[in-house]
């Protein structure tokens, strides 16, 4: 399948692979934005953080309006703020196709939901993120109001931390939930993704990839995405269910 700037990054082979700008040099963002939409990634990730839910400020609206006049990719925004319904219609305005909330920032279901219908109603793809230690079954009940759940498996606020491999099996159980709705979400990991963990995160159900250090982080990360990209592959070929 295309990616447009609609958000759509739901699973069709090859798994699509977002690329994390929080790992890339902010001294020349606009350059990375480039080198990786003609390297042939499926959508740029931008973490928003508001120094609150997590340590670090990074990103903005002006920031998100900005990369969107950069390249045609989708633009998968990932909002690591407390109150995220303050954030949700500035970011559609600013360009934002898929939006991703934290469960932590909104634990009420009746909350979670409210703030997942404003991104519906304003257009853009719903994403709930999880951190490593919120349980799975938090999102009984949301299935039908979601487009994607992100796996993080590293915690959420810093680019370059290891990969947490005991997490595999809340990847494969979500798979599992998502396999059973009659809309199935995305599964998307993101965390420590590389050409080593790829693998293992496509073979437990994931279904969409959000790295960063392994491709910015290297002198040609046009090849360093291909090289997740075949790694993401090896292990989606290695299982023809979630959680097989």
């Amino acid at each position: 399948m295309s990616y447009s700037d609609t958000g759509d990054v739901s699973a069709s082979p090859p798994i699509p692979i977002g690329l994390s700008l929080l790992a890339a040099d902010w001294a020349a963002l606009g350059n990375a934005v480039d080198v990786v939409t003609a390297g042939g990634a499926d959508a740029i990730h931008i973490d928003v953080m508001d120094g609150h839910f997590v340590p670090e400020l990074t990103f903005g609206r002006q920031m998100v309006a900005a990369i969107r006049a950069r390249t045609p990719l989708p633009l998968d925004v990932h909002l690591m703020v407390l109150n995220p319904d303050r954030h949700i219609e500035p970011m559609i305005e600013a360009g934002a196709g898929l939006i991703t909330v934290h469960l932590e920032a909104s634990p009420e279901p009746d909350a979670l939901r409210r703030v997942l219908g404003m991104i519906r109603a304003g257009g853009a793809r719903a994403g709930v993120a999880l951190r490593p230690l919120t349980p799975a079954q938090l999102l009984t009940g949301l299935w039908d109001a979601l487009d994607m759940v992100l796996v993080m498996t590293v915690e959420p606020g810093y680019s370059g931390q290891p990969f947490r491999a005991e997490l595999l099996p809340k990847v494969r159980e979500l798979a599992q939930q998502a396999a059973l709705q009659p809309m199935p979400p995305v599964i998307g990991v993101d965390g420590g993704i590389d050409r080593h963990t790829a693998a293992p995160a496509t073979a437990a159900g994931a279904t969409y990839l959000v790295a960063g250090t392994s491709v910015f982080g290297t002198a040609d990360p046009a090849a360093a995405l291909a090289a997740v990209r075949a790694a993401a592959e090896r292990g989606a070929a290695a299982t023809t269910t979630p959680g097989a």
